[in-house]
């Protein structure tokens, strides 16, 4: 079966109130560590990559590795998502190379690094959602800049986001406003700013309500409880990870990330497509420096390789225990894009609007 649209996988996660891990993709044994949890745990599969990850890995060799999950693994759904697209250009190129599901990130500009306006951000979004829905793609757009309640800063990954201080407003997506962009830009998904941010470092204590606000969650899902939210630099940063690095040489401090029982509340309120890189680089970096430190005779690379495979693979498969997704691979009906194009065309995946009630 040939890779499938994001929303086809998001509409059936909504109708069974489960959440789906996206993960961020770079190399052969990510994408082998991924596909092993999914195949044991019976999980569909979101890979996504970065205009930083695209590069890195080229092009052609990053979207052949994806090819190869899909051939190897026939009977799970797959989803090839454009990670953070920060201009329309980045995600017609995404399409052109068989991405089925595309973000554009218009809360910034094109430099990747200034916060846009709003009008620039609507504008851009409408656009690559009205060519992506054409040939069948999905699209997820942003609404706030993810960045620090904590400390008010916004954060930069992989080259991507802005480096300064935000306002309280913009580190928060407003619930009225995600009404009136769904309703312009008619998205799949829509990714809203509570406070999380890329990275390991994400907050200096455990995060609650006053720097994690999962209740902006609640009230924009009551107004929006059609669209697919998702939560940006959603990884739970292990402890034991991260004990285990310094243990071999590693010098992490102190850091938190989002509990897995937040994520959890998320999925209850509408939350259906979770962003993880950091705990799976985490747990690669572990495994590679316990190698290395064990057998430091050791110089092939496949030593160390190999078990950053297994321990990147069990975090994955307890995420997708975690957030429900276990068991639904096998449920989800594979549809093509020329399904989806002929379905967007009719109007039949429209973005429905909740008005608001006033007392």
């Amino acid at each position: 079966m040939a890779l499938v649209p994001m929303r086809l996988m998001l509409d059936h996660a909504a109708e069974n109130e489960y959440g789906i891990p996206a993960y961020n993709v770079n190399n052969m044994e990510q994408i082998q560590a991924i596909m092993q949890a999914a195949d044991e745990t019976n999980s569909p599969v979101i890979l996504q990559a970065s205009r930083g990850a695209r590069k890195y890995a080229g092009e052609n060799f990053l979207r052949h590795l994806i090819l190869a999950a899909v051939e190897t693994y026939p009977h799970i759904p797959i989803a090839m998502h454009q990670d953070h697209g920060n201009a329309p250009s980045t995600c017609y190129s995404a399409m052109k190379q068989g991405f089925t599901s595309v973000m554009m990130d218009g809360s910034l500009e094109a430099d990747a690094k200034t916060p846009a306006s709003y009008e620039y951000n609507v504008e851009v979004t409408r656009e690559v959602v009205r060519v992506a829905h054409s040939i069948g793609v999905s699209v997820e757009g942003e609404l706030g800049c993810l960045g620090s309640l904590e400390t008010g800063m916004g954060e930069a990954e992989d080259g991507h986001g802005f480096e300064g201080k935000l306002s309280h407003d913009q580190l928060l997506t407003d619930p009225d406003q995600a009404v009136d962009f769904v309703e312009q830009t008619q998205v799949d998904a829509l990714a809203v700013a509570i406070g999380t941010s890329h990275g390991a470092y994400k907050f200096t204590r455990k995060p609650t309500g006053e720097i994690l606000a999962i209740s902006r969650i609640e009230e924009i899902h009551r107004r929006l409880p059609n669209t697919h939210l998702v939560m940006h630099g959603s990884s739970s940063v292990p402890q034991d990870l991260i004990e285990l690095i310094n243990k071999y040489g590693g010098t992490i401090p102190e850091t938190y990330g989002v509990p897995i029982e937040e994520i959890q509340k998320g999925i209850k309120c509408g939350v259906r497509k979770v962003n993880i890189d950091t705990d799976n680089r985490l747990a690669i970096t572990a495994a590679v420096r316990e190698a290395l430190a064990q057998n430091t005779k050791e110089f092939d690379p496949r030593h160390f390789l190999k078990p950053s495979i297994q321990y990147m693979q069990k975090v994955c498969a307890e995420r997708y225990q975690a957030f429900g997704t276990a068991g639904n691979a096998s449920k989800i009906k594979q549809v093509n894009l020329d399904d989806f194009a002929a379905k967007y065309a009719k109007g039949e995946l429209s973005a429905t609007i909740k008005k608001a009630v006033t007392a």
